[in-house]
């Protein structure tokens, strides 16, 4: 990532205080286990540690921590039973998920050998969930809960965590990354048009305004041969080139791309959305002709770029690659009757790890209902399962995710330069159209290699925006 960002997710584990002078022996084993638990989180999240809360004033304590510390989710161990008033003063105050964690430490009893302190440390599940589940409802708060054990390992537990802090994670990137939006939309594109205080205010979304003259002038400075060459070297690491490439033959768009990393770096971006509709005469010309390449290896780096000014979509693509690590812009293209299969896809920049096979670049004439001509680069995701996400508004504003789940399959692409994938949906091509547009997308939607509408919707109960789940 040009710009990196750690989640941070407030933890904490709740005992009922009256149980410890009563059996001494639960005070270590509750420790063990609540350090034990805290390592099945990734290192790739920051954990702001509440401790074993067993009274109110514990718990205004670790609230206080994960408040000051402005926490993306809150992961609560249950030891065993204790009250709701031993987790509601931690997370009063925020407004973010609690993740209610129900781990039995044996997967069955010794029935005839276990006393009431091994019951109380051990074997205890379920009975205090439903009660903290019932007092977040009424405090107003967004929950979820993970039941499982940890004798012999649980799978399920370590995914739904990991789930979990990439839906964080998301948070984190929209929080303190900020959006260029170069240029305008494209124009009659009404779809795409956005209120950027009302993006600020709902998903956390700073939008930072550049103008093409800015751009244009943005590599004058760079003189530095050695980052140059070693970024021409990358790009054609990463493209094969039509009519074959060399370091002379992309000199320029590599000295754009280092600008371009640097201006990234600079500004804290984490999205971009540009358009350019002007003459692509003399320098801004040349620009023009290189940006689609250049931005896919900004993409590359963890930067969602996306072309026609379409924020909205650099959102989604940004959610994809932080969760899956692959974010491709796309729209419909075409529908194949004789096969029912959707052709999917998008010109522009592009994101190569989702292409099985080195993405490709040629020279255009024109790009197609856009202003002069240049690179276009086309990638090539592989057969087998994939995500498609768009984002949305509602009358009043309000953000909705539009997401679906199919199977790319194998067979002929268009082969005129754009990224295209041929993709069967279980309700069928036309259904899967009709269904898709009923939901009110945008035009543009995400795509991502696997299946990620579990991760999509944690993200979501994150943002605290509906979803509209098209087939899976």
């Amino acid at each position: 990532m040009l710009v990196n960002t750690k989640a941070r997710i407030g933890v904490f584990a709740i005992a009922l205080g009256a149980y410890l002078p009563q059996f001494p022996s639960l005070v270590p084993e509750f420790e063990e286990q609540y350090k034990t638990f805290q390592t099945k989180l990734p290192d790739t999240v920051e954990i702001i540690d509440g401790g074993i809360v067993t009274t109110k004033e514990l718990a205004q304590a670790a609230g206080d921590k994960f408040r000051a510390a402005d926490v993306d989710l809150v992961v609560l161990q249950l030891l065993t039973y204790a009250t709701s008033y031993n987790m509601l003063p931690a997370v009063r105050d925020l407004d973010v998920p609690v993740v209610l964690v129900n781990i039995q430490k044996r997967k069955a009893p010794d029935y005839a050998n276990t006393d009431t302190p091994t019951w109380l440390g051990e074997l205890y599940a379920c009975g205090a969930v439903g009660e903290m589940v019932a007092d977040l409802e009424r405090a107003g708060k967004r929950h979820a809960v993970i039941t499982g054990v940890e004798e012999g390992g649980d799978p399920y537990v370590i995914k739904e965590l990991q789930e979990w802090c990439l839906a964080a994670q998301v948070r984190r990137r929209f929080r303190d990354t900020n959006l260029a939006q170069i240029g305008r939309p494209y124009p009659g594109m009404m779809d795409l048009y956005i209120d950027e205080t009302n993006l600020y205010h709902r998903m956390w979304v700073y939008t930072k305004q550049f103008d093409w003259e800015k751009m244009w002038a943005i590599a004058d400075n760079i003189t530095d041969e050695d980052a140059i060459r070693a970024k021409a070297q990358e790009i054609l690491d990463t493209f094969d080139i039509e009519g074959g490439g060399t370091i002379e033959k992309v000199w320029e768009m590599a000295r754009y791309v280092v600008a371009f990393e640097q201006w990234v770096k600079d500004e804290q971006l984490g999205f971009v959305a540009s358009h350019y509709d002007g003459f692509a005469q003399g320098v801004a010309g040349k620009l023009d002709s290189m940006l689609i390449p250049a931005f896919s290896m900004l993409i590359k780096q963890g930067v969602a770029c996306a072309v026609e000014g379409d924020i909205k979509v650099a959102m989604a693509m940004s959610i994809l690659k932080t969760i899956s690590g692959t974010g491709q812009l796309s729209e419909m293209y075409s529908i194949d009757f004789n096969e029912d299969i959707c052709i999917i896809g998008h010109s522009g920049s592009g994101d190569a790890d989702i292409s099985e096979k080195k993405p490709t670049m040629k020279i255009v004439d024109v790009f197609h209902g856009k202003t002069g001509g240049g690179y276009l680069t086309q990638f090539y995701p592989p057969a087998g399962p994939v995500t498609y996400l768009g984002i949305t508004q509602d009358q009043d504003g309000h953000f909705k995710f539009v997401a679906a789940e199919g199977i790319n399959e194998e067979g002929p692409i268009f082969t005129f330069g754009d990224t295209n994938m041929r993709t069967r949906f279980s309700c069928g091509a036309r259904e899967f159209c009709n269904r898709w547009s009923e939901a009110g997308p945008t035009h543009h939607m995400a795509a991502a290699v696997g299946r990620h509408i579990d991760t999509i919707l944690k993200v979501a109960k994150i943002f605290n925006v509906p979803v509209d789940i098209v087939t899976r």
